[in-house]
């Protein structure tokens, strides 16, 4: 059984980060590029986000005893094909737990303009992620 406690805390969290990066939207690339506190923030923020969903994920998988992801990218498989997740956004789910890997491992080159790019483009994912758990458990 899923802790819908532990599952509610960490889904308030997520949904916070998202908002926090949603504020972000005015910004323009120059300001990524000019300003480090700035592009320091938001690289975190969307690190603590992506980390929220895996950890909602592992911990889903755990509880319902779904199988041992090997990578990160396995927690989104597993989700997906238990029907938690639609199938047609895996690659972008995927595409989600790459990314914790290049800003927890290759941080110091992460460029301006992905930072941009998922502001403006893939907040929504995020938001998806956390709509369909949250369908799923509480």
């Amino acid at each position: 059984m899923v802790d819908k406690m532990l599952l509610h805390e960490k889904l308030k969290l997520l949904v916070e980060y998202i908002s926090d990066l949603q504020e972000q939207k005015n910004i323009s690339l120059s300001d990524l590029e000019t300003n480090k506190q700035l592009r320091r923030y938001i690289e975190r923020t969307l690190h603590l986000a992506v980390e929220a969903c895996l950890d909602i994920g592992s911990h889903i998988i755990a509880d319902l005893g779904l199988g041992e992801p090997e990578s990160y990218q396995d927690i989104m498989n597993i989700l997906c094909q238990a029907g938690y997740l639609p199938t047609s956004k895996l690659d972008t789910f995927k595409r989600m737990a790459q990314f914790r890997n290049v800003i927890v491992h290759d941080y110091a080159r992460i460029d301006p303009q992905i930072l941009y790019n998922i502001v403006q483009n893939n907040t929504d994912d995020l938001r998806l992620f956390a709509c369909f758990i949250r369908d799923a458990f509480l």
